[in-house]
């Protein structure tokens, strides 16, 4: 009897030591991911002189990796499930690491395309494996705050892709060499996701990490059965990150050629986005929480984003001023575009705190899965086009340092895509306020998560 009581007893759950070791080892992968990602943002204008590329080029690494993650967006819940997460978070991350060595030692455009795309297939299904990994480590009310510390480091990544215009400006004599130091940060993300793998493969028999999640499953056949205030925050998820994601890829160009600032200022500046969210998007989730006016709060955002784009093109440079971020640096930059990018990073953190956790107070518990997956899936087909579209507009006009009004109408197109986005998060306030709506505007929501 005693040795049956032996093997049937329940394994004990991770101490809260092992699963902030998990978390900092999850994050550390995201981080490198991140950083990865931005890592080519600073060099455009390196390409454009040293190698020639064009701003419709550069548009298309944009969205190579669109295209890559729309193609194993689809598949990549069931890889995961197949190969485990020690498994799918190791094996992403190296691909991750392959894409940034393929893009750093590429003596050719199509090379360079083709490690976007790589990165595309490693990164997307990377932030899965991660999301999957916390799910099993975490319960409860700490899942929340492990999803929002994982959000901030990964976010860190961003920033510090940015300041490393400033940390490693030796560097940025050519545009290799800036990808190479990626490289290496995405060694480092593949380091901290072979140590996660031996530290689930040790906790197998030992811990309860639960039980396998269920795949989160694209349902083709229902899409329309989704009510109609869903469909009005995937289009504006849609537009929104469409917006906001191009700009910050050709950001750090533009405050060069179109204001005149040197590398490390334009790096600072477009640093601000990331660093907003890592800060305030937390913050704008807990007042959410205490208020309700979910649908206000994310129409207030949109309306808030509408004019920033001309503000910068248009409005007077204003008096320098300094910007100064601890351990990195600082740099003198014109008020009005530290005023206009600190109100995007307001957005920027506002509009995402409140637009995810809405889906799962208005789409019942068992297709949210699919409402994610869908959601997702046609996040990455409108920022696929953008940076195309934009990318034409700034050779059509023959937008540089020469030129800089030729720069003018891709904030124009910014612009009707954040109209476009006032639109949808005006018609999801009325239909909320209205006798249809499903509580975003209440301050408890019946079928909100416990």
């Amino acid at each position: 009897m005693t040795t049956t009581a032996t093997a049937t007893a329940p394994l004990p759950r991770p101490s809260a030591s092992q699963r902030w070791l998990v978390l900092v080892l999850v994050s550390l992968a995201m981080f490198g991911n991140y950083y990865v990602y931005d890592a080519l943002n600073p060099v455009i204008d390196l390409m454009r002189t040293q190698e020639g590329f064009s701003y419709r080029q550069i548009g298309m690494l944009s969205t190579a990796y669109n295209v890559a993650a729309l193609l194993v967006l689809l598949a990549g819940g069931y890889i995961i499930d197949r190969w485990g997460t020690k498994r799918a978070i190791t094996v992403f991350a190296l691909i991750c690491l392959a894409a940034a060595a393929t893009t750093a030692a590429a003596a050719r455009y199509e090379t360079v395309l083709a490690g976007r795309f790589m990165l595309g297939l490693g990164a997307e299904p990377l932030i899965v494996a991660a999301t999957t990994v916390l799910a099993k480590w975490f319960k409860g009310k700490e899942l929340s705050f492990a999803f929002g510390i994982n959000l901030s480091i990964s976010r860190l990544g961003s920033a510090s892709a940015d300041w490393s215009t400033s940390f490693a400006s030796p560097l940025y004599a050519n545009w290799q060499d800036p990808l190479w130091l990626a490289t290496g940060v995405a060694g480092a993300a593949v380091g901290a996701a072979l140590l996660y793998w031996l530290m689930e493969r040790r906790a197998e028999g030992r811990l309860d990490l639960g039980a396998p999640p269920e795949t989160d499953k694209l349902e083709l056949k229902r899409l329309y059965a989704f009510s109609a205030s869903y469909w009005y925050i995937v289009a504006l998820c849609v537009v929104f990150y469409s917006t906001v994601f191009p700009f910050r890829t050709f950001a750090i160009d533009y405050f060069q050629q179109a204001h005149g600032l040197d590398r490390e200022a334009a790096g600072l500046l477009s640093s601000l986005l990331p660093l907003a969210a890592i800060f305030a998007t937390p913050l704008f989730g807990l007042w959410v929480d205490r208020v309700g006016r979910r649908s206000l709060f994310m129409a207030v955002g949109s309306l808030v984003m509408l004019p920033l784009f001309l503000l910068v093109t248009y409005l007077p440079p204003g008096p320098a001023v300094t910007i100064a971020i601890p351990f990195i640096g600082g740099a003198q930059v014109p008020l009005t575009l530290l005023v206009v990018m600190l109100l995007l990073g307001g957005v920027f953190s506002l509009i995402p705190a409140v637009m995810w956790p809405s889906v799962a107070y208005i789409v019942d518990a068992r297709r949210l899965g699919s409402a994610y997956a869908l959601m997702t899936f046609c996040q990455q087909l409108g920022w696929a086009v953008v940076p195309l579209v934009v990318g034409l507009l700034n050779d059509r006009f023959l937008a540089g340092p020469a030129h800089p009004g030729g720069y003018a109408p891709g904030m124009w197109f910014y612009t009707a895509l954040s109209l476009l986005g006032l639109w949808f998060a005006y018609l999801l306030w009325r239909t909320e306020s209205g006798p249809g709506g499903h509580g975003l505007e209440r301050l408890t929501v019946h079928n909100a998560p416990g």
